[in-house]
């Protein structure tokens, strides 16, 4: 963030926190999702640190529309706002946080050379066509390559003329999902230490090839491809979802789409400072080896940046001019989500909220999770006699959050009603 400022910010850093330095020093309202993940059998949250953060004085767990102030919070961003963002990876944070790192149960053996020589990267957005617009994203170690080859094989097929109501729309999504996410694990992980076939994941022959393995029905799971001369071994990694995602427009038409994320809910459950800190090493393959003895591309590594379904979007015109941003939460469901709402904004011509709104279908390897409440009855028959079976249970929550940009100069924008965005006008 404090690189972003400084490239392309226009107020000084240290008048960036007042806001949420009120927030947490005054309190705010406990929203719903918060209070049901406090209130949750997930691990984290009986860690001491989030039963500390997010609890009542009697050290019950914070209910729905109780005020939660967080001072701790607020000190360390006084911290960060009078003394740079490097502040974050210097004593006396830095010290704190090795110390937690370190406590048991696991303790880890972070010091501080690791927070010292920790350094942003700046890279180039990775853009691809999908019908007349040109689609940005991240480049590995985000997935955003994928949900590019996503859009192209999606391209090579007839969705555009479709509809959401229609089966074959649904068969064609969740066909090209799986081939997407079968090259992505195999493929995707950190370019500084290994090579990502990109040019070779979005070469057209390749997405062609991909793209003809739709057939009329779905069988077993595919395989990856082999978009290079590369071999790698099976992925073993298992993401979770603790992300957030939100997209911003100002009034020169300024537009930042960014995810970001503590990785599972409550990150590792251990917090400094007032904040949480994440337990991102579970964004790597968990076995570094495949079975057959091939290297695992996303496999931990000092120094490697762990592969991550984060995919923030914007879209750009012929022109070059933006379009619209979005993205969206949800682990290695954000492609999934990412991808639906851009069909239905892009090929089918939706209004975003509409675009948004479509049911979510994630479908990956041999499952296939999704909304079934939302889909018509006919679409489910159709599509369980093509051999999809939708299953309830994971992969619904998404938290889509965008903004389409008019030629007329209007500010379209909107926000999944499955969690509490909001949209709100410049003018507010």
């Amino acid at each position: 963030l404090g690189v972003a400022q400084a490239r392309h910010g226009r107020l000084s850093w240290s008048k960036l926190f007042d806001a949420p330095i009120r927030a947490a020093e005054t309190g705010f309202p406990v929203p719903q999702r918060l209070a049901r993940f406090a209130n949750s059998t997930f691990p984290q949250a009986a860690e001491p640190d989030v039963r500390a953060l997010f609890s009542r004085a009697d050290g019950t767990p914070v209910q729905a529309g109780d005020t939660l102030k967080n001072p701790a919070y607020a000190a360390t961003l006084r911290r960060i706002a009078s003394q740079g963002p490097r502040t974050l990876l210097e004593p006396p944070l830095s010290d704190q946080i090795i110390l937690r790192v370190g406590d048991p149960p696991r303790p880890g053996a972070m010091s501080r050379d690791d927070l010292r020589r920790y350094e942003p990267r700046v890279t180039d957005p990775l853009c691809g066509p999908f019908l007349v617009y040109v689609v940005c994203v991240p480049p590995p170690p985000s997935s955003g390559v994928a949900l590019l080859q996503m859009l192209a094989i999606l391209d090579r097929t007839d969705i555009a003329q479709r509809g959401p109501d229609d089966p074959q729309t649904w068969f064609l999504f969740a066909e090209a999902s799986r081939l997407m996410y079968a090259d992505r694990d195999q493929y995707v992980a950190d370019p500084a230490f290994v090579e990502v076939p990109v040019k070779g994941l979005l070469d057209p022959e390749y997405v062609t090839l991909r793209a003809a393995l739709i057939g009329a029905d779905a069988g077993p799971a595919p395989s990856a491809g082999f978009p290079a001369p590369i071999q790698r071994g099976q992925d073993s990694t298992i993401e979770a979802t603790g992300t957030s995602h939100f997209v911003v427009v100002d009034a020169a038409g300024n537009v930042a789409s960014m995810t970001t994320t503590v990785e599972s809910l409550f990150g590792s459950g251990r917090a400094v400072g007032g904040f949480m800190l994440n337990n991102q090493l579970t964004d790597f393959s968990f076995n570094p080896i495949a079975a057959d003895g091939a290297m695992v591309a996303n496999a931990v590594d000092g120094g490697k940046r762990p592969r991550s379904s984060m995919a923030p979007v914007i879209v750009l015109d012929g022109k070059g001019e933006i379009v619209a941003a979005l993205g969206s939460p949800g682990g290695s469901a954000i492609l999934g989500y990412n991808a639906k709402t851009l069909v239905g904004l892009l090929a089918w011509e939706l209004p975003l909220q509409q675009a948004i709104d479509l049911p979510n279908l994630i479908a990956r390897g041999e499952d296939y999770f999704g909304e079934v409440s939302k889909f018509t009855p006919e679409v489910l028959a159709a599509l369980a006699e093509r051999g999809i079976v939708i299953k309830s249970g994971r992969g619904e929550e998404s938290g889509l959050h965008g903004v389409v940009l008019h030629d007329d100069g209007r500010t379209e924008g909107a926000a999944d009603p499955r969690r509490e965005g909001v949209w709100r006008p410049l003018s507010e």
